[in-house]
């Protein structure tokens, strides 16, 4: 693979396609600007990526937001000049000698295999090592914009040179551009971070070690929310729950294969009683143990074992991100064990309730992909054959459309993966629902079925959520902090408009608390509107102002964070209303 890559614009819409030859070309652009500014500038790589395109560069000092003006300015230039882009092939002698003085255009040539063809293309006095596409000439770049600077490890290695990463993005026109922009600064001001901060939901300190949460009383109360109603779903489809521990013996882990292929994502090993012990990183093999426990029948299938468990892996500090990406997370994990003949049905109860689960946080958008057989694979084709049908089936059957990734399955199965889309219109892979041949066969699982022969069983890992922290990042995002009535950590907040008012405050709060919900008095000595407008900040759903004339009528004054006054309303009344919006949405399915 040279420098940017190919990209395969043979699977998506043309719309995508041009916008990837749009920021690919955009990248050399760039380079060539910084080049002009920074001759002493080392290139490395320069990608389009999903909404943009970025290029590493290694330089004597950190790009400045000043630095960011020039480079975008002789861009532009170079936009307007209307430069073609122009491919050429050249020998290993040849390109090895233009690009001399770029020693990460070198260690990327030398990593190439001897038959490859090497291209550089060219516009105006720039030449880049690269395989293309790219538009015809640079004024096809209708709109511009670079966003940001970055730190990035040469080829993500953290032992390797820190580089000076140039974000930025390009569209076919201004106005694309512009609404684009609109959805970033959008996208700022709903920053799970920042929220998170802003509201008292969790913390990271660099005491405790990075990737590694804190959740806060108001954050662990959203997910201990979150938690509760997955667990009462979970039971409600037939799922037991178990518990796991949180390490396990290195036997455990080799038998797994975790060793062998993930080892440098485990943490260093534990010494108990002389036996090396291992923090895990995935729930699989005790829930597998748990079925080994005891012979099984046909008949006892299909076994459902559910889990919130919390795995811990090694990330690179580099791609940590907030709840996106830690080193200790819960996933909500469940393995399925069923003969051959109950997996369509199986998999239609795991989408069943992936929907209502979804549903119950406001997803309702998704798309969907199988992915199949790779290559390199575990297990017998036919079973391979038989379970991608399965995956199909369950999905037209409920009449779903998706779209089919050829070889990309996992090593050890065929999977289905679900991707939500949030109130930004982005897209966040969530779901997971995989196949597993190898686990069954090294840990030698069976059953007896019903001639009394040992038969492997189907295993299927599966997870809705994907882990806890994620989705609450995702959901946080998606709700800009402001969660529906039944997550919000405070559902209401009483707003007493003097002292003496505080007493009838305490007796409406004991009111709605007795009725299940979650309410707080402002007792501070903050003026009303103060109160208010903290209230707001802290997103809760509604304020509930009271003084004399509420306390004589046994009412409250209520306001919504978004509706704004409603006026006045007896407690039963509000009580009521709260009650009807408290509920956890249904989508209606069925078990």
């Amino acid at each position: 693979m040279l420098d940017h890559g190919t990209v395969d614009t043979g699977h998506v819409s043309p719309e995508i396609a041009l916008r990837h030859r749009l920021r690919h070309s955009a990248a050399h652009v760039m380079a060539d600007a910084v080049l002009s500014l920074f001759p002493e500038a080392k290139m490395a790589i320069g990608p389009p990526t999903q909404d943009g395109f970025y290029y590493d560069f290694d330089v004597s000092r950190p790009f400045t937001p000043e630095d960011l003006e020039q480079i975008e300015a002789l861009m532009v230039k170079t936009i307007a000049a209307g430069h073609s882009f122009r491919r050429e092939e050249m020998t290993r002698e040849e390109i090895t000698s233009l690009f001399s003085d770029q020693p990460y255009k070198l260690e990327i040539i030398e990593g190439l295999a001897e038959e490859e063809t090497l291209t550089v293309y060219r516009h105006d006095e720039f030449v880049d090592l690269c395989q293309g596409p790219h538009v015809e000439n640079t004024g096809e770049i209708a709109a511009v914009k670079l966003l940001t600077v970055a730190g990035a490890y040469w080829r993500g290695d953290e032992h390797r040179p820190m580089l000076q990463r140039i974000y930025g993005t390009a569209f076919e026109s201004q106005e694309a551009l512009d609404a684009h922009l609109a959805r970033l600064e959008e996208a700022e001001r709903r920053d799970h971070r920042t929220l998170g901060r802003q509201l008292g939901l969790y913390s990271i300190h660099d005491e405790i070690g990075p990737g590694l949460i804190v959740w806060h009383p108001k954050g662990g109360l959203v997910r201990t929310l979150i938690e509760d109603y997955w667990r009462e779903l979970h039971r409600r489809w037939g799922y037991d729950i178990v518990y796991s521990p949180h390490i396990g013996r290195g036997s455990l882990w080799q038998t797994s294969g975790h060793l062998e292929f993930f080892r440098e994502n485990m943490y260093g090993s534990l010494e108990v009683d002389e036996q090396e012990y291992f923090l895990k990183p995935m729930n699989c093999p005790f829930h597998i143990m748990i079925y080994k426990s005891s012979l099984r029948s046909y008949r006892e299938l299909p076994i459902r074992y559910g889990e919130l468990g919390t795995v811990y892996r090694y990330e690179r500090s580099g791609v940590l991100h907030g709840l996106m990406r830690v080193r200790g997370f819960t996933q909500d994990d469940a393995h399925i064990f069923c003969r051959p003949d109950q997996v369509v049905g199986e998999i239609g109860r795991v989408l069943d309730l992936t929907f209502e689960l979804l549903h119950a946080f406001g997803f309702s958008e998704y798309s969907i992909m199988v992915s199949t057989r790779p290559e390199k694979a575990v297990g017998d084709p036919v079973m391979w054959e038989h379970a991608t049908e399965s995956l199909r089936e369950s999905l037209e059957q409920r009449g779903l459309s998706f779209g089919i990734d050829e070889g990309g399955g996992a090593f050890y199965g065929p999977k289905i993966d679900i991707h939500i889309t949030d109130a930004l219109g982005r897209a966040w892979q969530c779901t997971t629902i995989q196949f597993d041949f190898n686990l069954p066969e090294r840990f030698d699982l069976t059953y007896q079925d019903d001639e009394g022969n040992r038969v492997q069983p189907y295993m299927v890992h599966r997870a809705i959520l994907g882990s806890v922290e994620r989705f609450f990042g995702v959901l946080l995002e998606h709700y800009a902090g402001a969660f529906p009535l039944w997550l919000a950590p405070v559902q209401a907040v009483i707003v007493p408009i003097a002292d003496r008012h505080l007493e009838y405050a305490g007796q409406v709060q004991d009111t709605l608390a007795k009725a299940g919900f979650r309410v707080e008095v402002d007792s501070r000595g903050d003026r009303m509107n103060q109160k208010i407008r903290n209230a707001q900040m802290q997103k809760v759903p509604y304020m509930l102002v009271v003084g004399d004339k509420e306390a004589e009528a046994g009412s409250v004054s209520v306001r919504h964070r978004d509706e704004g006054d409603l006026g006045p309303m007896p407690i039963a009344s509000f009580k009521e209303r709260l009650g009807e919006e408290a509920a956890i949405p249904s989508a209606n399915a069925t078990t």
